[in-house]
């Protein structure tokens, strides 16, 4: 019994003493967990706060020679209810634009199956030529100006097979018509294709497909290519390694569903650390702002807004501080964005943009 007794007591006492062992190990195991935690944290936020100095930390080199601009869209003059011809002499001729960016509209060129009507594009090309200046000819579906995408009626409920192989068959056919053309320097494939795809009424992106639009116009033409995206809201990566030249938007203030009218409130060494870093990745490829905000960015019909509302996102001073903001982030070809509003506006008594265009250019 005695003999019994002792054993259960050296029993309990080895058991005590593997508790305490267990207790140790585990003491040991959530130290070191906890160290690594620590560790992996400290490494994490120190590169996140290296990463965020890299992109707004520093003095940014200023561009004081900028060549500027500007986007023209049909569709947007008609939607001021005015002559697309007019307006677009008054850019060539009063504006004395040399800079322009047109748009090959699917829907305006093919309004029928395999009818196809160029005449309206023949004539912007012609004119630009004749007044020496040199285009960027936008290409594809996804194209400036809303509803973002611009594809025929005919064409919008086509299986998306046979939907892309209709939008090929156009891009082609442009290409092929214009690729004599001098005047023409840069052939560009959809607008912001990476950006929002449901921004707009478009078709969800098909990246193979995109790869398959650049390499047609490749195969036809050796004109560079640039691919746009948005500046403030895009990595680049998928455009900037795609692309020959870059084309970014630049805007300050907007209006947003959930925050209303703001500004962004973005440091100029935020662009030139991007662009450094794209090239540091992909090669030394030309950025250019492809689409500066030179009009107001509003909810609702911007012809019948109050002037209070249109002055939340421009004013004749904010248009000022987004050209020097441009300057600020070391841009030096910049295509600005509002030309057909600024028409507008002077049809209507307010000269006051057209003038400060006029400067610029």
């Amino acid at each position: 019994m005695q003999k019994s007794k002792i054993n259960l007591r050296v029993l309990s006492l080895r058991s005590r003493e593997n508790q305490n062992e267990n207790s140790k190990c585990k003491i040991l195991f959530f130290g070191y967990l906890k160290i690594c935690l620590i560790i992996t944290l400290s490494t994490i936020f120190s590169f996140l706060a290296l990463g965020f100095g890299y992109f707004v930390i520093g003095i940014p080199k200023q561009t004081e020679q900028v060549e500027y601009g500007v986007t023209f869209s049909t569709k947007s003059v008609r939607g001021y209810d005015q002559d697309p011809q007019q307006v677009f002499r008054e850019i060539l001729h009063d504006l004395k634009v040399k800079k322009l960016r047109l748009v090959a509209y699917w829907d305006l060129i093919e309004t029928e199956k395999d009818n196809y009507d160029f005449s309206e594009l023949d004539w912007q090309i012609e004119e630009a030529e004749k007044a020496n200046a040199e285009i960027i000819l936008a290409l594809g579906q996804k194209l400036p100006r809303w509803p973002e995408c611009h594809i025929p009626e005919w064409a919008k409920n086509l299986e998306e097979e046979k939907r892309q192989t209709e939008l090929l068959e156009i891009i082609q056919k442009t290409v092929e018509r214009y690729r004599d053309k001098e005047g023409i320097k840069i052939w560009q494939v959809e607008n912001e294709p990476f950006f929002f795809h449901s921004f707009g009424n478009c078709p969800k992106l098909d990246k193979e497909f995109f790869d398959s639009e650049i390499e047609l116009v490749r195969a036809l033409d050796n004109r560079p290519i640039m691919l746009t995206s948005s500046g403030e809201l895009s990595l680049w990566v998928g455009e900037f390694r795609r692309a020959d030249i870059l084309g970014t938007s630049l805007y300050k203030y907007v209006y947003n569903r959930v925050l209303g009218y703001m500004k962004y409130r973005i440091p100029a060494i935020f662009y030139q650390r991007k662009v450094a870093l794209m090239r540091l990745l992909f090669g030394n490829k030309p950025v250019i702002v492809s689409e500066q905000q030179a009009e107001p960015w509003v909810h609702g019909d911007i012809k019948t807004l109050a002037p209070e509302i249109i002055a939340k996102t421009m004013t004749p001073e904010k248009f000022q501080e987004i050209i020097d903001y441009s300057k600020q982030c070391g841009f030096t070809e910049v295509y600005l964005w509002g030309v057909e509003w600024w028409s507008w506006q002077k049809e209507e008594g307010n000269d006051a943009y057209w003038d400060l265009a006029r400067e610029l250019f």
